[in-house]
């Protein structure tokens, strides 16, 4: 039977004329990449390393030293921006006084953010983020010069070109560009915009979390120039006890939504970048580290931390010092220009395939139990053209085949069996953008249902 399965689902495929659809170039999304200039994240980050420390504690007053001068400095160059593109992005500075852990006497953490607002599904919502504070060896340090080029100076260095690329253009979706603060000390940048998102009701589809993205030269010393990781989680941090018990019997446990985020992201990487691909890492991050896309993910949003595919530790949360013939220490020297530039052009591909396709399906189900057929049913979604149904095996780990559905809500699968297979549905528009795929029911949906997880101590 499961031979039979593979065969017929072969034959389906190669029988539907819109299944061409699945890998249609986009133009627009290779004239994009084209316009990233690593150039200018190098201006960015010389000019962020210029401040001595961006330590969330550090001073706020001056114009040339410390966090607030970062801050505006980033603000002032999203407003450049905008001036360039007739006034697309609102700037806004949502913030937050904290007491923590790592912040023992009150502290305002002010995050940059730049709004090119949608022209068709404008509470859509599509964020890319890095943040601009910084530390040393001793994170309650804020005094010490902390230049932070790579971490993560060159997250914000890719925010700020995404937004001087995109910017040039309109899109169904908003387009969000975030700077954040308070990294450092417990992901409080993080916190803050996602309570932000939350008030201003947006519908976050995806946020791309750009940390530690700029070094290409790994501990061993061996370069690799080639390759981005990009982390996700597997099951939803916003899971309650109902969705848990029925996502373990029916499986989803590699299918949230981050998870096919992160699928989607690998797929333009192979079409659109040359020589550059994307690791899947099935983790939420780094093994027992952080980044402020768990705070989106604690508030229900799908997201994925990017990072550079060699991390070198020596250039991490280090003093700066030579010892024994080693440089420690995150200065702009260990920053590969040309590798920065790979990881923005993937980001301003993924920000523009995500904002010209329609919302990912909301509603996927299916029905099979004891039956040859499978039938997978889907709400309809504004400005999709038709639906793709695809499935793969439980152990395979991207989707691999597909159906085209038409505009109907509802494909009967014959001959695949619902116990073998794993199936999803992406949205896809009349000009050829597609959706990220939906696993069925709660473990896939980009919309959570649920409250927000509760949020580890620092």
């Amino acid at each position: 039977m499961r031979a039979l399965s593979i065969a017929l689902a072969g034959a389906i495929l190669a029988s539907s004329p819109a299944a061409a659809q699945t890998v249609q170039e986009q133009a627009l999304l290779h004239r994009l990449a084209t316009e990233v200039r690593p150039e200018r994240m190098r201006a960015d980050i010389e000019a962020l390393v210029g401040f001595g420390t961006r330590h969330t504690m550090s001073e706020t007053t001056s114009d040339t030293r410390g966090i607030g001068a970062a801050r505006r400095w980033a603000q002032r160059e999203f407003e450049t921006i905008s001036r360039g593109c007739g006034g697309c992005l609102t700037v806004v500075t949502p913030s937050d006084t904290v007491t923590a852990a790592r912040v023992p006497t009150p502290t305002e953490v002010v995050n940059v953010v730049a709004i090119q607002r949608g022209t068709g599904d404008p509470d859509r919502v599509i964020i890319i983020s890095g943040h601009i504070d910084s530390r040393v060896t001793d994170v309650m340090n804020f005094t010490d010069d902390a230049p932070g080029a790579n971490d993560d100076a060159s997250g914000v260095a890719a925010v700020l070109e995404a937004a001087r690329v995109l910017s040039g253009h309109s899109f169904d979706a908003t387009l969000v560009y975030a700077a954040l603060s308070g990294e450092e000390q417990g992901l409080l940048g993080g916190k803050i915009l996602a309570d932000y998102a939350r008030a201003q009701g947006w519908r976050v589809e995806a946020n791309l979390n750009n940390d530690i993205v700029g070094n290409s030269e790994g501990q061993s010393g061996v370069r690799d120039t080639t390759r981005v990781r990009v982390f996700s989680e597997g099951t939803k941090t916003v899971e309650t006890e109902a969705q848990e018990e029925r996502r373990r019997y029916n499986g989803g446990e590699v299918d949230s939504s981050s998870r096919n985020l992160a699928r989607f992201v690998d797929g333009l990487a192979d079409r659109y970048l040359a020589n550059f691909d994307v690791e899947m890492i099935y983790r939420t991050d780094r093994y027992g580290r952080g980044g402020d896309q768990v705070e989106m993910l604690r508030a229900g949003f799908p997201a994925v931390r990017i990072s550079e595919g060699a991390e070198n530790y020596d250039r991490q949360h280090q003093d700066l010092r030579v010892e024994d013939g080693v440089h420690y220490g995150d200065t702009i020297e260990v920053v590969d220009f040309d590798y920065l530039g790979q990881v923005a052009r993937l980001n301003v591909v993924a920000m523009a395939a995500l904002a010209n396709a329609p919302a990912s399906p909301l509603g996927v189900t299916i029905e099979g139990a004891v039956r040859p057929d499978t039938t997978v049913k889907w709400r309809a979604v504004p400005g999709a053209a038709g639906y793709r149904v695809w499935w793969r095996s439980t152990t395979a780990p991207q989707w691999t085949h597909s159906r085209w559905a038409g505009s109907a809500t509802e494909l009967v699968l014959p001959g695949i069996v619902i116990d073998d297979w794993f199936f999803g549905v992406s949205a896809v528009s009349e000009d050829g953008y597609e959706s990220p795929v939906v696993f069925p029911g709660p473990a896939g949906s980009f919309v959570s249902v649920g409250d927000p997880a509760p949020r580890p101590a620092n």
